[in-house]
């Protein structure tokens, strides 16, 4: 019996570990690349060799034991402990600072860090029957994830247009007595802008709430570019106000995922962050994060990631990581017909077009992708226009000499392609029509249009980046959930 790679994961008859190993990498021929600087998204490579094989053999030696039970594991407990204290020290936090009671633990990554920050504010206030948080529209997804999990109100407040921050004025108007917890961003993900955290933690510990700043995405970058002597404004524990700090030590610490670590300030604002069950004739559960049973096999690998990189490791890539900003940051402004949406502050370069019709940013999104550039398409949102969204890492800066001129040519295809031109009926539905009247023949249609369906999405997006950036935010939402769903089916 034969099987072709991705048709069944049980077949009748074992097939030979070799073969096995030949599958994977056939099926992982389709996938992006997550080495050499071309892949703007989703993936952190530091270009440093040896690194991978390093993290896969600790890996290895850790996949195996079960976070569980600390006790019957100490080695997952003591390097989990190492981490948590490397976080916490790089973070302002330790003996001798402003945080000498900081506690944390590792979660699986910065979603679920956002849930028990989340969780841990909310649990704090028995007292609040309809708990609320507060966060800038900038903040990243997953709060709004958190929110909607743990049954807690959001309360979005705007940023400025050109400043792409929350005001703080709007920040404390929009405390009531129902928040139990107000976030900041450092930085903001979709335009790499540090959030006003002093202000904003000062306006938050004024009102007797909590303050959680999402460091997930810049957290492990932003200490390391401060010590180069960039001005990085204030956002970890040296700032009074600030009671919880979450980062991922999967992104710029290039562990590998998914592994990120969730700071309290004091053991007391940890503990509502704890699950313990005992009204069962089983064993007592007791949870730090949300999953029980956890492979230490990430934990090991960043714990080997970080003792092998060190600090001056970590400065050279930040180095490295700053001089690609520069470079791609001065290759966007070269450019007639783009700009940038903010100046880079941390490790992102994001930009939009200037308003020339003639310049569609989906089709330049499509024109990078044919010539090897892997970059992320931002929607337009509540007045702020689409934008490409560019994350910068170490290993960019040997390839930031050849984006230039592949940014010029990608650019001068667009404007020669032209904008996508969807029937104007479909634009017109797209922006009139409710989630609540999508029926699976109307999304199927829509599909089959798009060239969407079973299968990988097709190489070019333009088209349906242009129908969802038509589309208001809550049909944005069911549709994509829906031609994810088509791409979601089992094999057999």
């Amino acid at each position: 019996m034969t099987d072709a790679p991705g048709t069944t994961a049980l077949p009748a008859e074992g097939v030979p570990a070799l073969r096995v190993l030949d599958e994977i990498r056939a099926l992982r021929a389709a996938d992006r690349p997550t080495h050499g600087g071309r892949l703007f998204a989703y993936v952190y490579d530091p270009g440093v060799a040896g690194l991978d094989e390093l993290a896969q053999a600790a890996y290895a030696e850790s996949a195996h034991v079960n976070g569980l039970d600390p006790t019957a594991f100490p080695s997952l407990l003591a390097m989990e402990n190492a981490l948590v204290g490397a976080a916490a020290r790089l973070l302002g936090g330790g003996p001798g600072t402003n945080a000498p009671e900081v506690v944390g633990n590792v979660t699986s990554g910065g979603t679920e860090s956002l849930i028990l920050a989340v969780k841990a504010a909310r649990d704090a206030r028995p007292d609040v029957a309809e708990p609320r948080i507060v966060v800038p529209v900038s903040g990243h997804a997953a709060f709004a994830k958190a929110a909607h999990y743990l049954r807690v109100t959001l309360d979005p407040v705007d940023v400025d247009p050109v400043t792409l921050r929350p005001g703080v004025a709007d920040v404390a108007a929009a405390i009531r007595p129902e928040t139990v917890l107000v976030a900041a961003s450092a930085p903001s993900y979709a335009h790499g802008v540090v959030d006003p955290v002093a202000e904003i933690a000062a306006v938050a510990g004024a009102a007797g709430v909590r303050c959680h700043v999402d460091a997930c995405f810049g957290g492990w970058a932003l200490p390391w570019l401060r010590r180069l002597g960039a001005p990085v404004p204030a956002f970890d524990f040296a700032v009074d106000g600030v009671t919880s700090i979450s980062v991922d030590l999967h992104k710029y610490a290039y562990a590998p995922k998914g592994v990120s670590v969730l700071l309290h300030r004091n053991p007391a604002l940890r503990a509502p962050q704890y699950f313990a069950y005992a009204d069962w004739p089983g064993y007592t559960m007791i949870n730090p994060v949300i999953a029980s049973t956890r492979s230490g096999g990430p934990i090991a690998a960043a714990y080997a990631t970080l003792r092998h990189l060190g600090e001056d490791g970590y400065l050279r890539l930040a180095e490295q990581t700053r001089a690609a900003v520069t470079g791609l940051a001065d290759a966007v402004r070269a450019v007639d017909g783009l700009r940038l949406m903010a100046e880079p502050q941390s490790t992102v370069v994001c930009f939009t077009t200037d308003g020339d019709p003639d310049l569609d940013l989906f089709v330049l999104v499509d024109e990078l992708t044919a010539r090897g550039w892997h970059t992320q398409p931002q929607l337009r949102y509540a007045g702020l226009p689409a934008s490409v969204h560019l994350t910068v890492t170490a290993s960019v800066a040997p390839r930031v000499a050849e984006f230039g001129p592949a940014l010029i040519e990608a650019v001068a295809a667009a404007r020669a392609a032209g904008p996508v031109a969807l029937p104007p009926e479909l634009l017109a539905l797209a922006g009139s029509l409710s989630p609540a009247a999508l029926t699976p023949e109307l999304i199927a249609g829509l599909a089959a249009g798009l060239g969407l369906g079973a299968g990988p999405a097709p190489d070019r997006m333009a088209a349906v980046n242009t129908l969802l950036d038509a589309a208001p935010v809550a049909l944005r939402e069911r549709l994509l959930a829906e031609f994810v769903g088509l791409l979601q089916r089992p094999t057999f």
